[in-house]
């Protein structure tokens, strides 16, 4: 009982002891007493020297979601992006019966909506406000559907089948040049077609009552709803399921090889540009057929549905039109200035470029050995090795570690900003040690989680446009000083959709440089620009590592 008693002391001493200690870690990395100075921490500021990386064509395949339409940035040009999906079948079909009469058949795909701004009437129906749509309000644009004709392989067979196929940004001609026949949006209703635009409306339903006749009306959140030629897809699909078209999605897959959706300019119209979750997206063909009595009696007439899926492999498809505005832009040459940096740090989504930081200042003159003394250069940045072997033997606490980017307001007046930037090892394409340390979640938002890590966007009360982006890095830099064998790594910082999205997505052409990005910068169409370390930026626009720490007596 008493040696119990005793561990149980002890457990529960240990136990108070470890949290306190968690708390007193998380308590140094806390940036909202940093303001204040309510311990008397010293700041120092060091230099990060960074320039522009652009990816060129990138992959681009199976993102969770894609864009569409057509946007103009005043910094970065015109993109339009186009769009290559397969269709899959939730429910495999292996017969029909006769006298087939297709009813409808209606491509449908949800919009994003903000709920924040939801307003609801007094009869029921619903007004939305569109979220995740860049460009002027109902910009029309020429959309087309086509059946795709390029199929798309699940593995490559170039790498032996053991690697998924991979497919770029830069491969809009492959997937036009292999269309098939006329396009299949071909209502009269030109906003289904040749001024076609994102619809904030709800779309009612009408539903008739098979006993009554009474029909009743509801309504369904805003989407594209398209309604896709019925002769077309009786031909393609119906009259092919007797023949096992439709007996397994193998065959399916490689029989209809998908949509091709392709964006283009109505009249005068700049157009505008929508993020999309085509994975939600589907086909429905409704028609009627014959049912033969099994027991000999009068055939009957029944309605059906067939659905086909968006599930299948899709393509994002981009194409960079720098002659209107992005001129400047497209002058940046691939690879910027290693040695003395950029000016500027121009990141973009999609088929874009990411700003790829040196921290610490690169002068190095002297080095030292492992017990501390002093000798020649040693690889190692000046500053960094002094912060690892202080004058005085006392190695400082860092209780926390910013980088604080400074958006170039006069480039960026115009123009939609990216909500969100996102800073890794740019050398080994993998997070920082401070984003898996981040816990934080947003159970509204998830793209808001990890907020202590940071990185989103800090905007003027008045003007609501952008002035910082902040990132904390304290954990990294924590261990550059502590442990001698850790690594001044380069870091990449680019724009992202997602920030739980951490996987690369591969370069077409890769070199020394550059060989890989993150997916989830892929996802997003925005840029922006902002101002970067050297020492030409004015000195309160200037990039630096701001590193707040105390000393023991």
């Amino acid at each position: 009982m008493y040696n119990n008693s005793f561990f149980k002391k002890i457990l529960l001493v240990a136990s108070v002891v470890f949290l306190y200690s968690c708390d007193k870690d998380y308590n140094e990395i806390g940036g909202d007493l940093i303001g204040e100075n309510n311990f008397d921490l010293n700041k120092q500021t060091y230099s990060v020297l960074g320039y522009n990386q652009k990816t060129g064509a990138i992959q681009s395949n199976n993102l969770e979601v894609n864009p569409l339409g057509i946007y103009s940035n005043t910094n970065f040009g015109e993109t339009t992006a186009n769009f290559n999906t397969q269709l899959t079948l939730p429910a495999l079909i292996t017969s029909v019966s006769t006298n087939l009469f297709v009813e409808s058949v209606v491509l449908t795909v949800p919009y994003y909506t903000d709920a924040t701004q939801l307003k609801v009437n007094a009869d029921g129906t619903r007004v939305y406000v569109l979220d995740s749509i860049y460009g002027p309000e109902k910009a029309k644009m020429k959309l087309s559907v086509y059946e795709s004709g390029y199929f798309m392989r699940d593995a490559d067979p170039v790498g032996g089948f053991q690697q998924p196929q991979k497919y770029f940004t830069d491969q809009d001609t492959d997937f036009n040049n292999l269309k098939v026949g006329n396009r299949l949006n071909n209502s009269l209703n030109k906003a289904e077609n040749d001024e076609f635009f994102f619809d904030p409306a709800e779309h009612p339903v009408v539903a008739t009552d098979t006993v009554t006749g009474v029909k009743t009306t509801t309504y369904t959140a805003p989407g594209m709803q398209l309604n896709l030629n019925k002769d077309y897809f009786k031909s393609r699909i119906l009259e092919a399921v007797n023949s096992g078209k439709l007996a397994s999605n193998d065959v399916f897959k490689n029989y209809f090889r998908g949509l091709y959706f392709k964006m283009e300019k109505s009249g005068s119209s700049a157009g505008n540009l929508a993020m999309l979750n085509f994975k939600a997206g589907k086909i429905t063909i409704t028609y009627k057929e014959d049912l033969a009595s099994t027991t000999g009696g009068a055939t009957t007439r029944v309605k059906k549905t067939i659905v086909l899926n968006m599930t299948g492999n899709t393509v994002s498809l981009l194409k960079n039109d720098y002659s209107v505005n992005g001129g400047a832009y497209d002058a940046l040459p691939n690879t910027g200035n290693q040695t003395e940096g950029d000016d500027k740090f121009f990141l973009k989504g999609g088929e874009g470029s990411v700003a790829v930081l040196d921290l610490f200042d690169k002068k190095d003159l002297k080095g030292y050995d492992a017990n501390g003394v002093l000798t020649g250069p040693n690889g190692i940045s000046d500053e960094l090795d002094d912060l690892r072997n202080p004058a005085d033997g006392k190695k400082l606490l860092v209780n926390e570690a910013n980088l604080v980017f400074h958006i170039d307001a006069a480039a960026m007046a115009s123009s939609y900003e990216p909500q969100r930037i996102y800073l890794y090892d740019f050398k080994n394409s993998r997070p920082l040690t401070d984003y898996y340390l981040d816990v934080t979640s947003n159970s509204v938002d998830a793209k808001k989680s990890k907020a202590f890590f940071d990185g989103i966007i800090k905007k003027d009360a008045t003007s609501k446009k952008g002035l910082t982006y902040k990132i904390r890095i304290t954990n990294h830099i924590r261990n550059l000083i502590n442990n001698k064998d850790s690594t001044n790594v380069k870091l990449g910082l680019v724009v992202t959709e997602d920030i739980g999205i951490i996987a690369s997505y591969k370069v077409k052409t890769q070199n020394a440089n550059i060989s890989q990005a993150p997916k989830a910068s892929v996802m997003n169409p925005l840029g922006t620009v902002l101002h970067s370390g050297k020492s030409t930026v004015a000195e309160a626009k200037r990039l630096k590592l701001e590193i707040y720490y105390t000393k023991p007596n």
